[in-house]
């Protein structure tokens, strides 16, 4: 019996073309970081085919500053990509802070393939 090791591949985010003319593709933790940031930047409606993709994170940025609103931005996150990643990833926590007019988050996943913790920051007005 032969092992085959097989390592998936998606397209890489953003979507680019390589030197050859071949769309690029990323695996392993590229791939999957990717894919939090799709859901992320994604908002509801944006994607004809799934409309309930994404979280709207863009559309809660334009919202006054207080700690509803942080705990409102963690608990959509969390509840995102869960739904969409559940088979890529556990989400561990999502911290929401404001720092003036910039907005962190910061996302702890652990990788379902290997249980390893992962962390992606974003940042951003």
């Amino acid at each position: 019996m032969t092992l085959i090791d097989v390592q998936l591949a998606t397209f890489s985010f953003p979507l680019a073309v390589g030197p050859g003319g071949a769309i690029s593709a990323t695996g392993g933790d590229a791939a999957i970081r990717a894919k939090v940031i799709q859901v992320l930047f994604t908002a509801p409606g944006e994607r004809v085919n799934q409309p309930d993709f994404g979280c709207g994170l863009f559309n809660l940025v334009f919202e006054p500053d207080d700690g509803v609103l942080a705990a409102a931005v963690e608990f959509t996150i969390g509840q995102a990509l869960t739904r969409w990643l559940r088979d890529d990833l556990i989400v561990d926590a999502v911290d929401v802070r404001a720092d003036g007019p910039l907005l962190n988050v910061e996302v702890a996943y652990t990788r379902r393939a290997d249980f390893t913790r992962q962390v992606v920051r974003i940042r951003f007005r």
